[in-house]
């Protein structure tokens, strides 16, 4: 593939997953049914990957069931609490905090799994959660519903990471598609049962919200195939940095959609923020490389 497709194609990415936030600010239907029509209507998209690939089912272990349960919750309580920040507010701050994920990751494998980290790693982190502190404590003037929202779309993120960490350290033996198709039911049938328990209608909603529950499955879930697509051709952490678009790209269509201009506290903090997880995975990508290497050195040798 072309360098210039591949640049093509992760530009359209960027502007798939910014245009999220700008989806469900402009319906008002419950963040929790908006979350359960995003997951089923996502599944529904996944049908033909599944059927392509039905035969991993099979090969499921019990164990594996039941970290696919438990994946599927916390994915379905990152897109509830996220969802529900943005109603508090605003974009830019959400997806700012949003963007600290890999670092979050980083720290939930030390913690769970004694992975090492180094000096160098924590600095660069630093630099990216004194800009989260920037952003989150910066919008006080904006209300304690300012706040609520920004510590809401924090929750978010370590309920990705625990999604991240319990689904792919525990299911190995299945079909990538296959995992994100049985994930994204869970995660809808979780939502579902909180929205029956609520008492939250699951119908009567208007054109205009059914087109936003649409426009939510299609966007972020072909960013997710262009993604899988784009692993064959580059590095992982090229796919990672390119993400560090979505706080920009849902900042400026916030802008432009929904009339909310950044306010210098999230523009000083969420420089901090970019380019700490910037430094981050530029720095991940070395240490990978340098493994690689060695890995390549050992297999010559031997």
């Amino acid at each position: 593939m072309r360098a210039s497709t591949i640049n093509g194609l992760l530009v359209i990415t960027i502007v798939c997953i910014s245009l999220s936030a700008i989806f469900v600010k402009l319906s008002d239907a419950p963040s929790t049914i908006m979350v359960m029509y995003r997951m089923f209507l996502g599944c529904l998209i996944l049908v033909p990957f599944l059927i392509k690939h039905h035969q991993s089912i099979f090969r499921i272990t019990r164990k594996e069931w039941l970290a696919l349960f438990f994946a599927g919750f916390f994915l379905s309580a990152h897109f509830g609490l996220w969802f529900e920040s943005l109603n508090h507010t605003t974009v830019a701050s959400s997806t700012l905090i949003l963007a600290l994920q890999p670092a979050i990751a980083l720290i939930g494998g030390l913690i769970f799994f004694k992975e090492k980290i180094k000096l160098s790693t924590v600095f660069t982190l630093s630099i990216a959660f004194i800009g989260v502190v920037i952003v989150g404590g910066g919008n006080v003037g904006l209300g304690q519903g300012a706040l609520l929202g920004n510590f809401l779309s924090l929750l978010s993120v370590f309920s990705v990471v625990f999604y991240l960490l319990i689904g792919q350290r525990n299911v190995t033996s299945i079909n990538h598609w296959v995992y994100s198709f049985i994930v994204f039911f869970i995660a809808g049938a979780t939502m579902a049962v909180l929205n029956v328990v609520g008492n939250v209608p699951l119908t009567g909603y208007t054109t205009h919200d059914w087109l936003i529950f649409i426009l939510l499955a299609i966007f972020p879930t072909g960013a997710h195939i262009i993604y899988n697509m784009l692993l064959n051709y580059v590095s992982t952490t090229t796919v990672s940095m390119s993400t560090l678009g979505e706080p920009i790209g849902a900042s400026l269509l916030a802008i432009v959609v929904l009339g909310e201009m950044l306010t210098p506290v999230e523009l000083s903090g969420g420089i901090l923020i970019i380019v700490g997880i910037y430094l981050f995975l530029r720095n991940q990508s070395r240490t990978d490389q340098v493994l690689e290497d060695q890995l390549k050195t050992l297999n010559s040798e031997t």
